[in-house]
């Protein structure tokens, strides 16, 4: 792996953490978690061996069993997967002095159907200075790298003036459940990093993001006399249809220059579609999930009746007598924007070009995280900015460059010892 070309700038510190990054160590990590299939709700044999790394870096680590029927009564609480555990990790580093953390998710999604895999998704393989496999973009790519940041800083013998931490959560995917959990733990901070993939940008504004699940009625007949019947497919086509003009609309409305690289920034997709029981039966009923953007400033509750008020107004007389049953279910990422004079961003940005020597841009991302948490649950100024490129994830043959690890690890790095020094506060 190449390191990157950095610029003058760097303390001699900086420059002897960064020499102490142990490229070869960090892609072995990568390998090992990337492994360990932690699809959602089975995170915990990945949350251990995250804890294993921590404790090896010396630092004061809190491992502990999520109490998840109490935390499912937090009003910040949303969740699709049905879990029977979920375990936090925490490391702490320092003492006294201005705290940062690092987060990242060790959840991952579904691999799909592996046919469309070139390489096996659950075995990091290199090619052409990329690492594929499930998670190697979103986001176990970014969490090894918080941890082989750690790591530069321990063997060059350099502790971080103030106090960091690196938070390893669950759920991230469908709801934000260890990262809310790690807030009602007590672990907070003065600023945070969460290490999604933002192929070298710095990101402090996000999309909301509202999962719904749409039920649609029609009338059961014999296939071969189908036009008795009616059919909740072709009902759907026209509820479709309607949300896509909804979307279409929202879009032309939206403005914000932080967005301006995304030509659909509030995407309307369906997931997922049920129907029918009997293939010669005209079905009767049809159940579709999906996510619904949100615009950073818009109330979700705003948002959720313009969504009803399309499904209510198609025009269609069946519909109308049959109205749609509307549910807002699973994840509920609702926007979130940290002030743009909060001195993590410039702070970020500077690391990332000092190490690279190329300017990280500002933006904001047109998918929900655990940004939403950090900013408006724990009230913790937080940026997004780690390897790999969003566009990668949730997609077969899922990847991050090598490049990217090594510069984020590097950025890191710096990050943590800046963040903590008055002579860089406030920059």
């Amino acid at each position: 792996m190449s390191h990157p070309t950095g610029v003058a700038g760097l303390s001699t510190a900086e420059r002897t953490v960064i020499d102490a990054v142990d490229d070869a160590w960090t892609l072995g990590l990568l390998a090992d978690l990337v492994a360990i299939p932690s699809v959602g709700g089975a995170e915990s044999p990945a949350q251990h061996r995250v804890a294993a790394e921590l404790e090896a870096l010396d630092m004061e680590v809190d491992v502990w069993d999520i109490d998840l029927a109490d935390l499912a009564t937090d009003p910040d609480y949303s969740a699709e997967v049905e879990r029977t555990e979920a375990i936090g990790v925490v490391g702490v580093w320092g003492g006294d002095g201005p705290a940062l953390m690092l987060n990242g998710h060790i959840d991952v999604v579904p691999v799909g159907d592996p046919t469309l895999w070139s390489t096996p998704p659950w075995q990091a393989t290199a090619r052409n200075g990329r690492v594929y496999g499930r998670g190697t973009a979103d986001m176990k790519g970014g969490l090894v790298c918080a941890l082989a940041a750690m790591r530069a800083l321990r063997t060059a013998g350099v502790a971080p003036p103030g106090r960091v931490s690196v938070a390893s959560v669950v759920g991230e995917e469908d709801g934000g459940t260890g990262t809310l959990a790690t807030l009602r733990r007590g672990h907070t901070a003065e600023a945070a990093v969460i290490v999604e993939p933002t192929a070298g940008a710095v990101a402090p504004r996000q999309a909301g993001a509202l999962g719904f699940r749409l039920s649609i009625r029609g009338a059961p007949a014999h296939g071969a006399v189908r036009t008795e019947g009616v059919s909740a497919i072709e009902k759907f086509e026209i509820v479709h249809a309607a949300l896509r003009s909804l979307e279409q609309r929202r879009n032309a409305a939206f403005s914000d220059p932080l967005f301006a690289g995304h030509d659909l920034p509030l995407s309307l997709s369906i997931g997922t579609v049920r129907a029918g029981e009997w293939s010669s039966t005209v079905p009767d009923t049809l159940v579709c999930e999906g996510r619904y953007g949100v615009a950073p400033g818009e109330t979700p509750v705003a948002a959720q009746r313009v969504f009803e008020d399309a499904v209510a107004t198609t025009g269609d007389p069946w519909l109308a007598a049959h109205p749609p049953v509307v549910e807002w279910w699973g994840g509920q990422f609702h926007p979130a924007t940290t002030d743009l004079d909060a001195g993590i961003i410039g702070l970020v940005a500077g690391c990332h070009e000092v190490v690279t020597g190329s300017v990280a841009p500002v933006t904001g991302v047109p998918y929900g995280s655990d940004l939403r948490h950090l900013v408006n649950r724990g009230a913790i100024p937080s940026v997004l900015y780690g390897p790999g490129d969003a566009r990668i994830a949730h997609r077969a043959d899922e990847f991050v460059p090598m490049a990217d690890l090594a510069a984020v690890t590097r950025s890191l790095a710096v990050l943590v010892m800046r963040f903590g020094d008055p002579a860089h506060r406030g920059r």
